[in-house]
């Protein structure tokens, strides 16, 4: 069996419940979700939220959220995108109400810059992304999962039957819209 199939096979386990398949799943694929969450960090540069809480968070999330049944390593890398999306702008809120005085007083010790721009940022991508959702779903599905979860073309092409080239003119013409809603692009 291909590791793909093993890892889709994992996963489906884990996601019935099996404790030693969902160990196993994630211990294979913990490296890969790492690298999308470090991607993350670097489209996003003054995200106070590290790739390793990024996982951690992710993971809890997908525990939450049980999902009837994974297909591939793709179907499951996309869920992925829009958990960590939902987590990264989820974060973005917070840090924009604590910026903005609002909850409880809330204290971190971090070297890093807490990037405040950073937040409105990804709050206003998050908002260009919704809109584009609502025009055209799969122009935002290929936005969620190469930006997000940093699934390639060929892989995005292959979840959704498709030709890449058709996939790399559809993240162009998603890239114009987001450009256009918000005066910048998704990097890549």
């Amino acid at each position: 069996m291909s590791q793909v199939a093993e890892i889709t096979n994992l996963l489906n386990a884990a996601n019935s419940g099996d404790v030693a398949a969902q160990d196993a799943a994630y211990a294979l694929i913990y490296d890969e979700l790492k690298r999308c969450a470090s991607r993350q960090s670097q489209l996003m540069p003054g995200s106070s939220l590290s790739p390793t809480a990024l996982v951690s968070e992710l993971y809890l999330k997908l525990q939450a959220g049980r999902v009837a049944r994974i297909h591939s390593r793709s179907h499951f890398f996309a869920l992925a995108a829009r958990a960590m999306r939902q987590i990264t702008i989820d974060h973005a809120r917070h840090h924009v109400r604590a910026k903005r005085g609002r909850g409880v007083e809330h204290v971190e010790i971090d070297t890093r810059d807490l990037g405040a721009a950073s937040a409105d940022a990804a709050l206003e991508l998050d908002a260009a992304l919704t809109n584009l959702s609502q025009r055209d779903p799969d122009l935002a599905q290929i936005v969620e999962w190469h930006f997000f979860a940093g699934l390639t073309f060929q892989d995005i092409a292959d979840e959704l039957g498709r030709h890449e080239r058709t996939v790399r003119h559809d993240w162009e013409l998603a890239r114009a819209y987001l450009r256009k809603s918000i005066g910048r692009s998704p990097d890549s």
